[in-house]
C-alpha cells in the first residue's frame, strides 16, 4: 500500500514538472519575452473585449503579414470585413531567403469568418508602425468596425493589407522602439447570432529590441 502511494505520489510530481515546463514553453512565446512599447492608434472600435499577446520568437521581429477577411456581400448581410492580423516572424540577419519559408506566425484573437490573404512581406527591414482603416458605428445599419490595415516598415516602404473598402484610414501609430514589432493583441466580438456582427475591432502592436 505505501509502494502504490509513493509510485502514485511520484507519479503526480512527475505529472506537475511536466505541467509547468509546458507551460513555460508556451508562455515564453505568448507572455514573457519582454517588450519595449505598445502601438495603438486612435480610431479603432470598442465592440468585444482584448485578446491574449502572442509574441514573435525571441530574436526574430515582424517582416510581413497576412489577413483574414470576408468578402463584401453586395447583399442585405451581415459584413465582417476584417477579421483577423497574423505577422510573420524572421530574423533578417540569416539571409533574405530565410524570411520566406519556415518562420513562426503569431496571432491574437482571429473572428469566424472570411480567409487568409496570401503574406505582404517588407521589402526590407521589418513592420515598425501600422495604420487601421475603421468604419465608425452605422447606427441601425450593417457595422463592419476595421476593414484594412497596413504598416510601415523599418526602411519607410509601406505594405497594404488585401482588405475592404468601408470606413476611412485613421492616423499612424508611432513608430516601434527598438528593432521593429515582435507581438500583437487584437480586440475581436464574439458571433453576435441574430445581432450585427463586427469580428475585429482594433488591434496594438508590440515593440521590442
Amino acid at each position: 500500500m505505501h509502494h502504490f502511494i509513493s509510485m502514485f505520489s511520484l507519479l503526480v510530481i512527475i505529472g506537475l514538472q511536466v505541467s509547468v515546463q509546458s507551460a513555460g514553453r508556451l508562455s515564453e512565446r505568448s507572455i514573457r519575452r519582454y517588450f519595449l512599447s505598445e502601438l495603438t492608434v486612435s480610431n479603432g472600435m470598442t465592440w468585444g473585449s482584448w485578446g491574449y499577446k502572442d509574441t514573435c520568437p525571441t530574436g526574430t521581429y515582424a517582416a510581413g503579414f497576412s489577413v483574414k477577411v470576408e468578402k463584401p456581400s453586395h447583399i442585405l448581410y451581415d459584413d465582417t470585413a476584417l477579421n483577423g492580423i497574423r505577422l510573420h516572424c524572421a530574423n533578417l540577419s540569416q539571409g533574405l531567403s530565410q524570411t520566406h519559408e519556415g518562420d513562426a506566425t503569431v496571432q491574437s484573437g482571429v473572428g469566424h469568418w472570411g480567409e487568409w490573404t496570401k503574406i505582404k512581406w517588407c521589402p526590407s527591414g521589418y513592420l515598425s508602425a501600422f495604420q487601421l482603416r475603421v468604419q465608425s458605428s452605422q447606427g441601425i445599419k450593417d457595422d463592419t468596425a476595421a476593414n484594412n490595415i497596413r504598416f510601415k516598415c523599418s526602411q519607410e516602404f509601406l505594405v497594404q493589407g488585401k482588405g475592404t473598402a468601408w470606413g476611412e484610414w485613421g492616423d499612424w501609430s508611432p513608430m516601434c522602439r527598438g528593432k521593429g514589432i515582435c507581438g500583437i493583441t487584437t480586440r475581436i466580438e464574439g458571433p453576435q447570432g441574430r445581432g450585427d456582427d463586427t469580428a475585429l475591432n482594433d488591434v496594438r502592436m508590440l515593440c521590442c529590441d
